[in-house]
């Protein structure tokens, strides 16, 4: 199942972030991201996965680091996460079974219930592990995005030499 995976989709608040949100004086919004995960993802990208960041909400933070990162899309204010998936599997000639996504709350299920490698961070909510079929031991903005990436990436290095 693994070795079929050719695109990686991430929720961000609560997996890319740790899903606080603050904010300056000036009203703008300040989000933390890891590095680890960060490289985890530029590592998946030259390894040939596909990856995207699909989010309910909006930030420019999101924009900056998705840019930083060389994240191929980015969806933002996506209320129909399923939908995105849907745009994705066209674009991309893929199957469902061809995606991994990584979410943590309620407005992921429709999408972990489709796709291939379904996968959340440890402390996602409790209705999303239950259906999640990889489950890191790390939490979201604390490199569950990297062990993900290890995981994926881990079998394409071990068939390289």
């Amino acid at each position: 199942m693994i070795s079929k995976i050719k695109l990686i989709a991430l929720d961000v608040d609560g997996v890319l972030t740790n899903g606080d949100i603050s904010y300056t004086s000036t009203g703008e919004e300040i989000k933390t991201f890891n590095v680890k995960d960060g490289l985890g993802l530029v590592q998946a990208a030259q390894n040939g996965f596909i990856t995207v960041l699909i989010t309910g909400r909006e930030s420019p933070m999101v924009e900056k680091r998705g840019k930083e990162l060389k994240i191929r899309h980015i969806y933002q204010n996506a209320k129909d996460k399923t939908k995105v998936i849907e745009e994705l599997i066209a674009l991309y000639s893929l199957t469902v079974e061809e995606i991994c996504y990584m979410g943590d709350d309620l407005p992921d299920i429709p999408v972990l219930k489709i796709v291939g490698l379904s996968c959340c961070p440890l402390d996602a909510t409790s209705e999303v592990k239950e259906i999640c079929g990889w489950i890191s031991s790390r939490e979201g903005g604390k490199g569950a995005v990297r062990e993900l990436t290890d995981f994926l990436i881990s079998p394409i290095q071990q068939n390289s030499h």
